[in-house]
């Protein structure tokens, strides 16, 4: 039997119309242990990004495991389908907000300009420099927080209250563990809770900076560290219930997602490799 031209191009044309119409079967879909894994991640803070590239990592000869981040983003944004559940869209929302510092500027006596910080601290070749600031939440409430400039590496403090001596005793301790090398600078704003600024330099053996008045960005990891632990701790609400143990397991899931910036190694991971270093 002899089919002419048009009869052909009718018939190929059918067959992709018929493709097109058939429901596309998504990779998290058809791979369950995959879409749980991605699943755990996201609940864990992780972007589709830092999920994409860390299956690749741990499973560079099985593509089996490799899933872009657009495939991730589709699996959550279309309706009904995808392997991944819809309330997980909600850890991909950003929750950025300008903070206003409670506490306010304040006079503080013998600080020591951020100008005067070493000049190795900006380069972030050298770990050991230091950003801190409060979280500030509803009904007063407050928690501290430190990171190490070159690893992104952060520590949370419960806090109850936000006076000088209460923020001191809180941090003073987790300084004081941390070996030499990985102890040198640490920078704040110009709040009232660090007022006995001079009282920690001593007792933990760390250089203190302080920054300009409005000057966010000389304290550039911190702001940016602020709106990633957002997430987890929302402006507004009451940080009063979240205990040191619940701050840990926050740090915890900050510190183990990967970075872009760390090519692709998590805080935890760099931290590590220059704890190790004696």
């Amino acid at each position: 039997m002899v089919h002419n031209n048009a009869y052909l191009s009718q018939v190929a044309q059918h067959r992709t119309n018929n493709r097109a119409r058939r429901p596309k079967v998504f990779k998290l879909e058809a791979h369950p242990g995959l879409a749980r894994w991605a699943e755990a991640k996201l609940r864990r803070g992780w972007s589709p990004e830092q999920i994409s590239v860390r299956l690749r990592q741990d499973h560079p000869d099985d593509p089996r495991w490799w899933v872009s981040a657009e495939a991730i983003y589709a699996s959550l944004y279309v309706q009904g389908r995808g392997g991944l559940k819809d309330e997980l869209t909600r850890h991909l929302k950003s929750r950025r907000s300008s903070r206003r510092h409670g506490n306010g500027p304040g006079q503080i006596k013998d600080r020591v300009h951020f100008s005067q910080r070493p000049a190795e601290a900006a380069d972030r070749a050298v770990p050991g420099h230091w950003e801190g600031d409060l979280l500030l939440g509803g009904r007063t409430s407050q928690v501290g927080m430190i990171t190490e400039r070159t690893t992104r590496y952060t520590m949370l403090f419960a806090l109850d209250g936000r006076t000088a001596p209460v923020v001191r005793e809180a941090i003073e301790p987790a300084i004081k563990r941390l070996p030499d090398h990985l102890r040198r600078t640490l920078t704040w704003d110009n709040g009232k809770e660090m007022a006995e600024h001079v009282q920690l330099r001593l007792a933990a053996d760390i250089d203190i900076y302080f920054c300009d008045p409005g000057h966010p960005w000389q304290r550039g990891t911190a702001e940016q560290t602020i709106g990633l632990i957002r997430s987890y701790l929302p402006k507004g609400t009451d940080l009063s219930g979240h205990t040191q143990a619940d701050l840990d397991e926050i740090a915890a899931m900050l510190n183990e997602r990967p970075r872009k910036t760390l090519d692709w190694r998590s805080p935890a991971q760099a931290y590590a490799e220059h704890l190790a270093v004696q």
